[in-house]
């Protein structure tokens, strides 16, 4: 092959560099990224972990704010407003059979007719709409059912004077009535279970059968048994009502002879009353108690004894929240200094603090447990559970961080920082803590949930007991709902069962794009 002759060429193909053809390395125009930037901008792009943090914020803001929407508390309850459905106003005024108080009910005639009885008396939708379904023989009846209003009246009360002249001024101020007229002792069912069973009002079939049924006149309608009496009332009725419902202040004629009914029934220790629970429920809190209640109204329904379901689990929430992280941030701390002692020394020292935890963490955490309420019987129950938890909880970081040291203690960049003369805390916690932090973030990550899960566990089974005070747990909602099933109020468990379940997914997947966030391996990844 020829060589070409340099030499040789011409002098035309040669030609001058101008000055601003010159071409130098130009300087980056992107800005640094410091270490945390970088992990969030991976934390990022995971889209699973990105939805989870999501989920964990709106968790922990219902957290903090529900508390402050409602008015009922934790140590609230009212067991004639058991297993009372959600309700929420919207779904009320739209009319959808959803969410409105109502459930749907089963039962044969003879329920059907004494919920008809109630309707009638108090002018309540306690059959929505009026609508019902039979079967083909008519022995069986389904409808939506007013939880709300179907209590009715429950037993007869007894009150003082004083509350029953201020019930009276309520309702003439309200134009909401509470008192119904009573019925006559003698009128009443002998079947001992049914004697105080206010919500007959009705004349009844046979009065002495245990489930009285009530009669009906030519047009099917339930007939009132109300005591009524002349203009020259009894010395034991209390006359002086003026009715909004039932009668008018004049009273009422029959057969040319006015009569007026009784309302209340001198006894010793006050009057009794049939009063209708709705109504009075409304009179106590607004009148008497003056606790921000305003009526009977539950947004996730109550419990077996007429907890509120939505302030208890919003008060249970943030317990759960603020204890695990107590517990979390005290666990790390202790947990992060004695694995990073126990990793970086190595030797002697490694091995003592290493058969320490190992026989500290032998201990079953349900002895500790046992032993703690067993002396601290009187103690407060989350101080014996924060103790529990703390007495072994450090030991899982404490090997997380010891593996970790471990692992990059003897890299080139820790050998060239002690050469240099870098102290034993700023090699620690300056060069290899921070490499090891992905492992450590993401246990911390789910440490919160498992802490949060375990005090649940531990509430569900009834051994750590937090119902006293102004307090309670998610396990004590979800045991209540497991009993629930039966009175077939699978709302009970449902709203603190998809809470638990939807933390412990959000921080599964929270804590997994943690962990890839700050996994030093992946630094640069994200562009």
């Amino acid at each position: 092959m020829e060589m070409n002759n340099i030499n040789n060429i011409p002098a035309e193909k040669f030609q001058f560099v101008k000055r601003n053809d010159l071409y130098h390395d130009s300087k980056f125009d992107t800005k640094p990224v410091s270490y945390f930037q970088g992990a969030f901008r991976r934390f990022s792009k995971n889209k699973g972990a990105v939805v989870g943090g999501v989920v964990i914020m709106i968790l922990i803001l219902f957290a903090i704010i529900a508390p402050f929407f409602t008015p009922f508390q934790p140590k609230y309850y009212d067991m004639v407003y058991a297993y009372v459905t959600p309700k929420a106003q919207f779904f009320v005024d739209s009319g959808i059979d959803f969410w409105d108080g109502y459930k749907t009910k089963k039962t044969n005639y003879l329920g059907y007719l004494k919920d008809l009885a109630i309707a009638q008396e108090t002018g309540r939708d306690i059959i929505k709409r009026g609508e019902y379904t039979t079967t083909d023989d008519g022995s069986n009846y389904t409808y939506r059912y007013d939880t709300y209003g179907g209590v009715g009246f429950g037993k007869y009360k007894v009150i003082s004077p004083e509350e029953f002249n201020d019930i009276q001024r309520y309702q003439n101020e309200t134009g909401k009535q509470i008192l119904y007229p009573i019925v006559k002792v003698s009128d009443r069912p002998s079947h001992v279970k049914n004697q105080h069973d206010a919500n007959i009002y009705y004349k009844m079939v046979d009065p002495k059968a245990s489930t009285v049924r009530p009669k009906l006149d030519s047009n099917g309608n339930i007939i009132p048994n109300y005591w009524k009496y002349e203009a020259a009332s009894p010395s034991n009725v209390i006359p002086e009502y003026n009715s909004i419902r039932i009668e008018g202040q004049d009273g009422i004629n029959e057969n040319g002879t006015k009569y007026y009914y009784a309302y209340g029934r001198l006894v010793d220790g006050g009057i009794e009353i049939r009063a209708e629970y709705y109504e009075y429920y409304t009179y106590q809190h607004t009148q008497v108690k003056k606790d921000g209640i305003a009526e009977p109204s539950f947004l996730f329904g109550t419990t077996d004894t007429g907890k509120d379901i939505f302030a208890c689990l919003a008060y249970g929430a943030r317990f759960s929240f603020i204890f695990a992280t107590v517990v979390a941030a005290v666990n790390f701390i202790v947990g992060v200094i004695w694995g990073s002692i126990s990793g970086y020394f190595g030797g002697k020292i490694d091995l003592f603090m290493e058969r320490f935890c190992e026989i500290l963490g032998s201990v079953p955490s349900m002895i500790i447990i046992t032993l703690l309420k067993y002396h601290m019987g009187s103690s407060s129950q989350a101080l014996v559970l924060f103790i529990a938890f703390f007495a072994t909880g450090w030991i899982g970081m404490a090997g997380r961080t010891r593996m970790q040291f471990y692992r990059f203690k003897n890299q080139e960049y820790v050998l060239a920082a002690r050469t240099l003369g870098a102290s034993d805390s700023r090699i620690m916690f300056k060069h290899i803590f921070p490499n090891g932090l992905g492992t450590i973030v993401t246990s911390v990550a789910l440490v919160i949930p498992s802490m949060i899960y375990s005090e649940t566990s531990l509430s569900y089974l009834g051994i750590i007991n937090l119902e006293a005070g102004n307090t309670t747990s998610v396990g004590t909602l979800i045991s209540a709902g497991q009993k629930s099933i039966i009175a077939n109020a699978g709302f009970v468990a449902l709203f603190p069962c998809m809470f638990l379940v939807l933390l412990m997914l959000s921080f599964n997947l929270f804590g997994n794009g943690l962990r890839d966030a700050f996994n030093p391996s992946l630094r640069g990844s994200e562009d």
